[in-house]
């Protein structure tokens, strides 16, 4: 896992890549802060991005070599795609269904209400996070 450009904020995020590690699917996991992360007197808002990049298993395939001959290539195809990665992040308990999905990301947006020790007002921790695959 690379986590360079992560400055470790978002207890969700911090789950997450848990989650991705104990799947043993990948060949990478980046994690890294969004842009639009900011803060201010009554909310934190982090937004993360995490990058995952599925293990490929040689298969075989027809192909035709010069465009005439067909011959039988073995291919690197990935083990599982991001609609499988979705069916498996909710079935998993701790991180459920995402808010948003599409052909190229799952999106979670998790809220929290915060109050410190010794405090009279709290805060709001809204933490976005982006799910992309990379290509093989």
């Amino acid at each position: 896992m690379e986590a360079g450009q992560w400055s470790g904020d978002g207890d969700f995020t911090a789950l997450l890549v848990e989650v991705l590690r104990e799947m043993s699917l990948f060949e990478e996991v980046r994690v890294e802060d969004a842009p639009a992360s900011r803060a201010d007197a009554g909310y934190n808002f982090i937004s993360n991005e995490v990058y995952v990049r599925f293990r490929t298993e040689p298969r075989p395939a027809r192909v035709r070599w010069l465009g005439l001959i067909p011959v039988t290539r073995m291919v690197p195809v990935p083990v599982d795609t991001l609609a499988g990665l979705e069916a498996r992040l909710s079935a998993e308990a701790r991180v459920g269904p995402p808010d948003y999905s599409d052909d190229g990301l799952l999106q979670y947006l998790r809220a929290e209400r915060v109050i410190p020790p010794y405090q009279t007002r709290g805060f709001k921790v809204v933490e976005l996070v982006r799910l992309y695959v990379l290509p093989a």
